[in-house]
């Protein structure tokens, strides 16, 4: 039976959590790192049974208080997705803003984490910093916990470590074109949407049209440029249709192309999807952008990728 996650916003009249075990975090990724903190805060919430409730931030904290682009693992709607796959209860969105961020630190716990969420545990960091200038630490948590009544367990070390390492390592091995890497630290298939929008329909004359993808978040992290085997996810009447596919991200140097594109060539299938959103999940990096000598040198590389692609996507369902 599929589980269904309640969100929430902050501005939102809470409801009244059931021996709420509560930690929080960005979770961007939800990389097995962060499966490990999900699998302790649902084993502590199973011995009271309570429930789970992660508090997260949006925008990303950084973003507000360094003023630094970032870019994400995750869109909100897709850490939500995961988030709910996880089996967590509550998601309670907070709209991180500089007035958030300006609260004391004996507000934050007070104010917001006792009166808001009446919290049975808070499962945190040991180097977790909240409040203005981050002054509240682990040990003012356990102070008020105390003095208000309710219990605060740490994440152990390793599995802090872990987090940390894993989020900078798949950011770097996206960049990288190494998504085994990626994929294996996230524990899925990394994945981005993208709305078909037109394009030169060069693709078409050579016998590989693409769809040509908008990615409308601009915080998103897209791979470097290259070209991969992925498998593009359709929303039809009928539901959700997953293909094999093969994807092009970069400049195209052969038709003297200069803005950086996404374009998803979608094996075995000529549908009309403009305007749609396609879903592309990243399976293997099959090679760098080259620039070919004409368009017959790209069309029989073109035919190599196709099959070097179907290859591996079929040895991948075995």
């Amino acid at each position: 039976m599929r589980h269904f996650m309640q969100v929430h916003q902050l501005s939102d009249i809470l409801p009244q959590f059931k021996n709420a075990v509560i930690t929080i975090g960005t979770f961007d990724g939800v990389h097995t790192g962060h499966q490990q903190i999900i699998a302790q805060l649902k084993q502590e919430a199973a011995a009271i049974n309570g429930e789970t409730v992660i508090i997260t931030f949006h925008p990303h904290p950084r973003k507000v208080i360094a003023s630094k682009p970032i870019f994400m693992l995750n869109t909100l709607a897709e850490k939500i997705e995961l988030l709910e796959a996880k089996g967590i209860d509550h998601l309670v969105v907070v709209a991180f803003n500089d007035d958030f961020a300006r609260q004391s630190a004996e507000a934050y716990v007070k104010d917001f984490l006792f009166a808001r969420f009446h919290p049975h545990t808070v499962i945190i960091g040991y180097d977790h910093r909240f409040g203005r200038d981050r002054q509240g630490d682990y040990q003012l948590l356990e102070t008020y916990g105390k003095e208000l009544g309710f219990a605060v367990k740490d994440i152990p070390e390793h599995v802090l470590n872990n987090i940390t390492v894993s989020s900078t390592k798949i950011r770097s091995a996206l960049f990288e074109n190494d998504i085994v890497t990626a994929n294996e630290c996230l524990g899925y298939d990394y994945f981005f949407e993208g709305m078909v929008v037109e394009g030169n329909k060069l693709g078409r004359t050579i016998g590989y049209p693409t769809a040509n993808l908008l990615i409308e978040n601009e915080e998103k992290l897209i791979p470097g440029n290259g070209v991969y085997a992925v498998t593009a996810t359709l929303a039809t009447a009928d539901g959700f249709f997953t293909h094999n596919a093969m994807m092009n991200i970069g400049v195209r140097p052969t038709v003297d192309g200069t803005k950086r594109m996404i374009e998803v060539n979608i094996f075995d299938f000529d549908a009309d999807i403009y305007g749609k959103t396609v879903r592309v999940s990243l399976k293997k990096y099959l090679r760098g952008e080259v620039k070919f000598n004409g368009l017959p040198a790209l069309q029989a590389q073109l035919a190599l990728d196709k099959l070097a692609a179907l290859q591996y996507l079929d040895q991948a369902k075995d």
